[in-house]
């Protein structure tokens, strides 16, 4: 029995959203300030940015990471290899990556994290999102896949061996289901405008793992930015929420850090989980002193005590 409680019922996730070249040592300082227990990446460090994954490998905190379509962004496709700026027959910058982020990268795999009661499993990596099976080639050479059904069988596989019952599901893209309009997490925002451009294999491989009696109260992505293409009105929604409760989080707040005229300003999506519920959620901005200077609170469980969130307003 105590050996079934030797672990942390509360715990705080940092996941953080497409990063696309802005990240810096000050973001390790400010996860240590924020004082979170784990942290999530959802890919997209740069375009095969190796010196960004160093930099995030750096961190001296629990993690796991998924890598995003532009984490291969000059090997996936024709396209991407005729544009390559260096030469990819003397160095290959995706596998220096995978190198450097070691068992962190979790695509088609899992970490167990024994101080929290948890698993966290990987869908698939180097996602573009859509019902097209893309770039065939890369990722039968890199991972061994050719279709979706494989997929699937890939991250049932991982979620299958976890050490614990609790998942937390890490993608780049997300799943399909979670709405068809432009502003859903994973909406079409380009012409034609609409359409539900989530993962279909991310969403079957949830399905068939809660079949198996896991408990995921929590998935998470990125790559559809917050900020839309077809309007500047408003933003993506950022939270789905399942009727089994799981809850769903896009966090690709993009850029996540922004200069202003006073303070340099980095975003995180900071997580509250209770005894293996999602409690709050909000999207947090940190000043140049490390400090919250604006936090905007995007879930909040509905049996939870409000908390007021430091500041309402994005800055």
């Amino acid at each position: 029995m105590s050996n079934q409680r030797n672990y942390k019922q509360s715990i705080k996730i940092a996941v953080v959203g497409d990063i696309h070249d802005l990240w810096e040592a000050e973001d390790a300082i400010a996860l240590q300030q924020l004082g979170v227990d784990l942290v999530l990446f959802v890919g997209d460090f740069g375009n095969e940015a190796v010196d960004i994954v160093r930099l995030v490998t750096d961190i001296d905190l629990p993690k796991a990471a998924i890598m995003g379509n532009h984490d291969a962004w000059y090997s996936a496709s024709d396209w991407g290899r005729k544009r390559c700026p260096y030469d990819r027959k003397k160095e290959d910058r995706v596998q220096q990556q995978l190198d450097l982020l070691g068992e962190t990268h979790v695509g088609y795999g899992k970490l167990d994290f024994p101080e929290f009661n948890l698993s966290v499993v990987g869908s698939r990596p180097y996602s573009w999102g859509g019902e097209v099976w893309k770039n065939q080639e890369f990722l039968k050479e890199r991972c061994g896949v050719t279709n979706f059904e494989e997929s699937i069988e890939r991250i049932v596989a991982a979620a299958q061996t976890t050490t614990y019952e609790t998942i937390i599901f890490l993608g780049h893209n997300g799943p399909v289901g979670l709405g068809d309009r432009p502003e859903d997490p994973c909406g079409r925002d380009w012409q034609p405008l609409g359409g539900d451009y989530g993962d279909p294999d991310f969403a079957e491989a949830i399905a068939q793992t809660q079949a198996l009696g896991k408990k995921i109260p929590f998935v998470t992505f990125g790559h559809m930015h917050h900020t839309m293409r077809h309007t500047k009105e408003k933003l993506r929604t950022a939270i789905f929420t399942s009727p089994e409760g799981t809850v769903y989080l896009n966090s690709a707040s993009v850029p996540r850090i922004i200069q202003t005229e006073s303070d340099r300003l980095r975003n995180f999506s900071v997580v509250s989980l209770e005894a293996g519920i999602v409690n709050q959620i909000s999207l947090v901005w940190m000043g140049k002193d490390y400090t919250v200077v604006s936090e905007q609170l995007l879930y909040q469980h509905p049996e939870a005590t409000v908390i007021q969130p430091v500041y309402s307003q994005s800055p």
